[in-house]
This record gives structure tokens, C-alpha cells and sequence, in this order.
């Protein structure tokens, strides 16, 4: 058996599609692995080290061997002297007739294991999210640049041709290397056919013969000095530089009243940990709102949003009403990027669920570039809310708004097994893939 592996570079020093394609196919089985990985991990071991193994199934190379059930050959093996025409022979590790590997053998550890520092494994993670944008302007990410003219270069595309520096590289070039001009080359050819139509004298002839020569030599000359050479020749620079990224703001609304029990608030709690994380790495320009409410919302820092205590009723339109009072005190629309994910258990106040889907619907998700709605419920209620049309009030109000736009996306989670998959659903790159 044969192994074919190209190692060849390319004049740029660069790996060739072959191994280019490899490395796809390595990166997107590490991927894979250590997406399952993180199912099973703790939300605060998301940006640790982890060390992930990987299958040489999926990345081994390409393998060539000659077919034994078809064909014709003649094979010579030299200094047998223990066989003949048709005996049978045992192969290496043959064992009762049965083929098999050497006893107490067993298959060689080929997998590829990989220890991923904190930096790889957020890459690998939020690779291949971002912040869905159904309206305005794309939000991008860190770092951005727009390119402008900064200078000539010698190598470029025929497009970015400069003609004006050009012509005036190849004019300073012919003046340097005395290339003769097209109007001297006329007046001797002019002097020539005046002195070819007198009497032709010994002294004439000897003129006609110089002036021959000097329009041969001149000739000779402008062929050698091109009018434009390579080397004039110049293209347009153009630099990648910094551009000031869109600003957008992220309104995190967590639900803490009384019927938020301890699993729910933590749930809501990791979900909210992973977005963070999530804008802090892939995003500079975004500013993060805390809004908690129980009968009442308040704006809080990042520490109280996380880790204070707190009790009370439920009335979850307050959270929007006042996330519309600090759109209008700090965010312009016309500025600004606005983006909102919500957690709650789905217990309101009654005529309440309303009263969102008004709000919602009057004005506040017009301004949102995108609203994720996360419901956290019992895991014993998974069967009873497998549809999506089943749910609490909050929820259904919630999904009448979501049918008509499609910038507001729900989901339910029960278990911490969930909150991954509902993450990826809701801030993939190709949109929401589902509702439950």
C-alpha cells in the first residue's frame, strides 16, 4: 500500500488546495467534536482549556492499493524454496484460517488530540455566529477597513493602471536614453527624398549615403527605446485602513420575580453569560444594557444583573417600557444598532401578555435590528409544549408578533443542555433554524 501526501509549496510559500482542503476538513471535525464537547461543559468552563480528540477516520490521507479481485499479474519472489504452484499461504497474523490481528496486538492510537488554549476555543465557538441584522446596516465586526488610495506600486491589475504617472515614467525614461522623436526621423527622410530627386554628383551622392545611414541608425534607435516599457508602467495603491465600526446596544431583560425559581434564574443566568461573552468577543462598539424586572424594571450593572437577589410580582411588560425609556434617552435609532434578548418562565400578570404584544407591536420592535425571546420551562413540560402553537399567554402573545416579524425569534430551554443549542439557533449566521 502506497501514501501519496503532497508537500510541495506554492512560489508564494503557502500551503497548496490539497492541504488547504485537509485543513478544512480537520477544522471542521475539531468543530464538530468540540461543539458535542460543550454540552456537557459548565458555563464557566466555556472559556477555559480544553483538550478535544479527534478520529484520524475523518483526516487521514488518501491511500492507493492494487486490487486483488481483479486483474492479471505475474509475481516473482525470490528465494522461496518451501512453496509451489498452488499452495496456499497463511498471511502475517493469520491465525485457524481466520484473518486477524497478532494476538494480544491491537489497533494503533491514531486520532489527533488537541489541548485548545482560551483564545482557540472562543474562535471555534462564535465562529460562526454573530447578531442577525434584518433591516438597517450590517454590524461589523472587529476590525474593520475600508481601503483608499495611498500611492503607486509597480504590480497590480490592468485596472488600476495609472496612465498619467505612466506616460510620465516612460517620457522621462525616452528623454534619459535619448530615443530619437518622430519628428526627426521626417526631416532626414524629407532631406533624403530631396537630394534622391537631384542630378546625382559624386558630392551628392556621399550626402544621400550619411543622411541613409543616420536615418538607419535612428531608426534602430527607437526600436530599441521603447515608447512605453514594464518598467514605467505604475498602478494605483490602495490601502486597507480603520474604519469606525456601526454602534449597537444589546438590552438583556431577565425575569427574577417570585415564580423564577432557583433552576429557571440560573438558566437565564448561563444563557445571559454566554451572550455576554459572546459581544465582548466577537464586537468592540457594543454597549450592554441590564434591565431586571419583577412588577417593576430597573436598569442595573452587570454585577447586580448577575449575582443580587431579588423577589417580588410579575408584570413583564415593564421591562419593555422601560427598555423604550432608555432608547429614547441614549440611542438614537437613527444611530445606533439596537438589539434585545429576553428570559422568563412565562408567568405573567393576568391581561398583561397583552399588554407586551401591544408594546411590541406599537412601535418598540420597529426600532430593534433583532428580539430573542427565551422561555425557560420544566423539563417535564417538554411534551406538553413540543408545538410551538401550545404555550403560557406570554408565550402565545409573543408568537402572534413573531408571525407577522420575523426580527422577533423565540425559543423554550429546560435543561442546561439547551442552552447551546438555543444560543447557536438564535445567533447563527444563517438566521433561526426553528422555534423550539
Amino acid at each position: 500500500m502506497s501514501h501519496f501526501i503532497d508537500r510541495r509549496l506554492n512560489p508564494k510559500d503557502k500551503s497548496l488546495s490539497n492541504r488547504q482542503r485537509f485543513l478544512r476538513r480537520a477544522r471542521d471535525e475539531l468543530r464538530h467534536v468540540f461543539n458535542k464537547k460543550l454540552k456537557s461543559t459548565p458555563i464557566a468552563d466555556v472559556d477555559a482549556d480544553h483538550a478535544v480528540t479527534v478520529s484520524s477516520s475523518t483526516t487521514g490521507e488518501p491511500s492507493f492499493r492494487q486490487a486483488t479481485a481483479t486483474g492479471r499479474r505475474t509475481v516473482v519472489l525470490p528465494g522461496n524454496t518451501a512453496y509451489s504452484a498452488g499452495d496456499r499461504i497463511p498471511k502475517h497474523g493469520q491465525a485457524g484460517g481466520q484473518l486477524g490481528r497478532q494476538a494480544g496486538g491491537s489497533a494503533p492510537d491514531d486520532n489527533f488530540h488537541f489541548i485548545l488554549n482560551r483564545e482557540e476555543v472562543l474562535d471555534l465557538f462564535f465562529e460562526d455566529l454573530e447578531l442577525p441584522d434584518m433591516v438597517k446596516l450590517h454590524l461589523n465586526e472587529v476590525p474593520a477597513f475600508k481601503f483608499r488610495r495611498s500611492g503607486y506600486t509597480a504590480t497590480g491589475p490592468p485596472a488600476n493602471i495609472n496612465v498619467a504617472r505612466t506616460m510620465h515614467n516612460s517620457l522621462g525614461r525616452r528623454i534619459a536614453l535619448k530615443r530619437p522623436p518622430k519628428g526627426a526621423m521626417e526631416e532626414v527622410a524629407q532631406q533624403i527624398s530631396e537630394l534622391e530627386n537631384y542630378e546625382q554628383t559624386p558630392v551628392i551622392r556621399i550626402r544621400l549615403l550619411k543622411l541613409q545611414e543616420t536615418l538607419r541608425r535612428l531608426t534602430q534607435r527607437r526600436k530599441l527605446v521603447a515608447y512605453v516599457d514594464p518598467l514605467d508602467i505604475r498602478y494605483n495603491r490602495f490601502e486597507a485602513r480603520p474604519v469606525p465600526n456601526t454602534a449597537a446596544v444589546m438590552f438583556c431583560l431577565m425575569d427574577v420575580s417570585g415564580s423564577m425559581g432557583e433552576r429557571e434564574k440560573d438558566l437565564a443566568k448561563r444563557f445571559f453569560v454566554l451572550l455576554h461573552l459572546f459581544l465582548k468577543r466577537r464586537y468592540e462598539r457594543t454597549d450592554i444594557v441590564f434591565i431586571r424586572h419583577t412588577h417593576e424594571a430597573k436598569v442595573v450593572d452587570e454585577e447586580t444583573f448577575f449575582y443580587s437577589t431579588q423577589s417580588g410580582g410579575t408584570i413583564v411588560s415593564s421591562a419593555l417600557d422601560e427598555m423604550q425609556r432608555v432608547i429614547a434617552e441614549k440611542y438614537p435609532v437613527t444611530e445606533w444598532n439596537i438589539y434585545a434578548a429576553q428570559a422568563s418562565d412565562g408567568d405573567n400578570s393576568p391581561y398583561d401578555s397583552n399588554r407586551c404584544q401591544e408594546v411590541l407591536e406599537g412601535g418598540l420592535l420597529a426600532k430593534c435590528q433583532y428580539f430573542a425571546y427565551v422561555e425557560i420551562i420544566d423539563a417535564r413540560e417538554r411534551d406538553i409544549f413540543h408545538s410551538a402553537t401550545n404555550g403560557t399567554p406570554l408565550w402565545k402573545a409573543y408568537r402572534a408578533v413573531s408571525e407577522k416579524d420575523s426580527r422577533l425569534q423565540m425559543a423554550r430551554m429546560a435543561v442546561p443542555e439547551d442552552i447551546y443549542p438555543v444560543f447557536r439557533h438564535l445567533f447563527a449566521k444563517h438566521g433561526y433554524a426553528g422555534s423550539d
